[in-house]
């Protein structure tokens, strides 16, 4: 009997995007009850929402494949997309020295991340620092 083995990686994908989904409610609840309004800028949310969605498959995809040839390879991911996040979530772009940008901006996660803060926040320094 035929299995495709993709559906265990998007299994893991569209659960963690479940869990987002969670989250985004909760967001929304509190957003309501703190009687903040999100700039016109939120209309852009499902585009990074999309983003987010296919940059996590396709990162899914690779490590899955690199973990079928080196075994050790989970702890180091485990650890380093960790740390990744971590500095993705925690700086903005327009913050970094200039000197570290270049680095800072090879995260993936970092331009989207500050997507969201665009559209949810509404913060106008989000793309500074990266060209935009």
């Amino acid at each position: 009997m035929y299995f495709p083995r993709l559906v265990i990686i998007g299994s893991s994908v569209i659960t963690s995007f479940v869990d987002f989904l969670i989250s985004a409610a909760f967001l929304v609840v509190l957003m309501v009850w703190y009687h903040y309004a999100p700039p016109v800028a939120v209309l852009f949310l499902p585009l990074f929402v999309m983003l987010v969605f296919g940059a996590s498959l396709g990162v899914g995809l690779w490590i899955a494949a690199l973990m079928v040839e080196y075994r050790d390879f989970v702890s180091l991911c485990r650890s380093s997309s960790s740390l990744a996040l971590y500095l993705a979530s925690r700086f903005q772009s327009g913050v970094v020295p200039e000197r570290f940008r270049l680095l800072y901006a090879l995260n993936p996660m970092v331009g989207i991340i500050d997507g969201f803060r665009w559209c949810l926040l509404g913060a106008r320094n989000a793309f500074t620092g990266l060209g935009f």
